[in-house]
């Protein structure tokens, strides 16, 4: 793999990310975020370029559209080893995103609030979170996926080590850990909805 040059950071749990990005800002990758996460960034002194900003397109409807975008996915799914994806991402001024560490909406947390409501939890389900882990895991040959804030200092540890890059071993590790994340978060959901009703 060639070395990481950009990277999506949007979490929930903001537990180590400064100092994850400050690492990655040392191998001069690109950081691109959203909403909370890309304040916190900024204010840590960090550069930081906003979703909005880098695809042209303003987050909307209440914040459940921000990255659900061909200029995130195209850049997350596409493949660096076949020149038809390669031409295709230049057609459309798609650029590459080798790294993506995203943490989703806590919907447990918010279901196990008492009084919480069927409206209040279907918004906390997170849409654009797990399209872009599962985009990323797919693509893990390709693109360096981070689901859990335990696994920031190997990332910068192999980036050390491979000038600036990581490993296969580890793309792939990292991928098993974000389906067996969506499958848990699914299955909660799924859990949930079925005791409700609606009228």
């Amino acid at each position: 793999m060639s070395a990481i040059q950009r990277a999506l950071l949007s979490v929930t749990d903001k537990s180590g990310l400064v100092e994850f990005a400050r690492g990655l800002s040392q191998f001069e990758v690109e950081i691109l975020s959203t909403g909370g996460t890309a304040r916190m960034l900024g204010e840590a002194g960090l550069a930081v370029k906003e979703v909005a900003d880098f695809t042209g397109f303003p987050e909307m409807l209440d914040g459940r559209v921000k990255t659900l975008h061909p200029k995130i996915h195209g850049g997350i799914l596409g493949r660096r080893d076949r020149p038809e994806h390669v031409a295709q991402m230049q057609t459309h001024q798609i650029l590459p995103i080798d790294l993506v560490a995203v943490n989703l909406y806590q919907f447990e947390k918010a279901v196990a609030q008492p009084g919480c409501t069927v409206d209040e939890a279907i918004e906390n389900i997170d849409i654009g979170g797990p399209a872009m882990l599962r985009s990323a895991a797919k693509n893990f040959r390709d693109v360096t996926v981070v689901v859990d804030p335990a696994d920031y200092p190997t990332v910068l540890a192999e980036m050390q080590a491979h000038q600036g890059a990581t490993t296969l071993r580890t793309r792939f590790a990292l991928a098993k850990k974000v389906f067996a994340l969506t499958h848990h978060y699914d299955g909660a959901i799924c859990r949930y909805l079925e005791k409700m009703q609606v009228e």
